[in-house]
């Protein structure tokens, strides 16, 4: 059982844990709750009616977050000549081909959030898939990582492009950040209200019964706030009165 430290156990006697709220409250809670002493991100955890092991059932993607995700993102990149220029022109951290790759593979480098590739290097990456895969890290055509245009790939991701995806050890859960406790709750709330869009965009012909099982969101040190699934709706009039 995991044991939480006296500062976690004091956050979660400021609410319900066995209520569901709004979207707006959970969001509120978060806000209130981020007491580090650093910018907190804010997560995303929504657990879905799918068996992501089943290639009928995968859930995965990409999108830009309208509020970005106020995160530095380390971006590596595997390309040459023209292309490698092209990456590093566009802000990439790490750019390379055979030495990156013998990096990771020799050195165990995975010091990026991260990871684009050019085509006609995947041949080469593609044996990195036990370093890379376990981490999230390997790049896929799905998720716009293998790609021929990766100056666009590296500026949209460091411009908060996310990556999203159903974890087959969670049987299905998808986590993704929304940005940082400093945000104002609008910001917040556009890019839960992205993030839920997309997901029900990507929902497979093959997932049967209820899509969205349960919803939660929470800082990096805090306790998951639940949120009602028939709550999520967050219209153009709710983010108005906010700003008002």
């Amino acid at each position: 059982m995991t044991q939480h430290g006296k500062r976690y156990r004091k956050l979660g006697a400021q609410y319900d844990r066995e209520a569901l709220y709004g979207t707006n409250e959970a969001v509120a809670l978060v806000k209130a709750m981020g007491s580090a002493k650093f910018d907190e991100s804010v997560e995303l955890a929504v657990r879905l009616g799918v068996d992501p092991r089943k290639a009928d059932q995968i859930v995965r993607g990409t999108l830009s977050l309208p509020s970005g995700t106020g995160r530095t993102v380390r971006v590596a990149v595997f390309a040459a000549g023209e292309r490698a220029t092209e990456a590093r022109n566009a802000g990439a951290d790490v750019v390379g081909a055979d030495d990156l790759v013998a990096r990771v593979r020799d050195d165990g480098f995975l010091d990026f959030d991260i990871a684009i590739a050019t085509p006609d290097l995947m041949g080469q990456v593609g044996r990195l898939g036990r370093k890379l895969g376990p981490r999230g890290l390997m790049p896929n055509p799905k998720t716009g990582t293998v790609t021929t245009d990766v100056g666009r790939a590296v500026t949209e991701f460091k411009g908060g492009k996310v990556e999203y995806r159903a974890d087959t050890r969670s049987r299905g859960v998808v986590q993704v950040p929304i940005g940082k406790v400093s945000f104002d709750k609008d910001k917040l709330l556009i890019n839960f209200r992205a993030v839920i869009d997309e997901i029900n965009r990507a929902k497979p012909a093959a997932a049967k019964g209820r899509y969205m099982k349960s919803v939660a969101v929470s800082s990096t040190m805090g306790p998951g706030i639940d949120i009602d699934v028939n709550r999520l709706r967050i219209t153009d009039e709710d983010l108005a009165a906010l700003t008002a």
